[in-house]
C-alpha cells in the first residue's frame, strides 16, 4: 500500500476558535511543508468579512 501524500486539516478563524463554521483542507504529509502550520485568509459568513484562519486539530470521530 502507497504512503499518502496529504493529509486533512481544519482550519478554524484565528479570531474566534470556537467558532460553527471551519474549512477543510488538504495539507502535504512529507517534506518542509509539512511541518509548517497552515493559515490562509478566508471568507467567514459568521461575521460576513474576511479573516485569518489557522490550521487545528480534526476533532475525534465517535464510531
Amino acid at each position: 500500500m502507497a504512503k499518502k501524500t496529504h493529509v486533512k486539516v481544519r482550519l478554524v478563524p484565528e479570531a474566534k476558535p470556537d467558532s460553527s463554521f471551519f474549512y477543510y483542507v488538504k495539507k502535504p504529509a512529507g517534506g518542509e511543508k509539512a511541518k509548517v502550520k497552515l493559515s490562509a485568509k478566508k471568507y467567514n459568513p459568521a461575521t460576513r468579512k474576511h479573516e485569518n484562519f489557522v490550521e487545528k486539530k480534526l476533532p475525534p470521530h465517535s464510531k
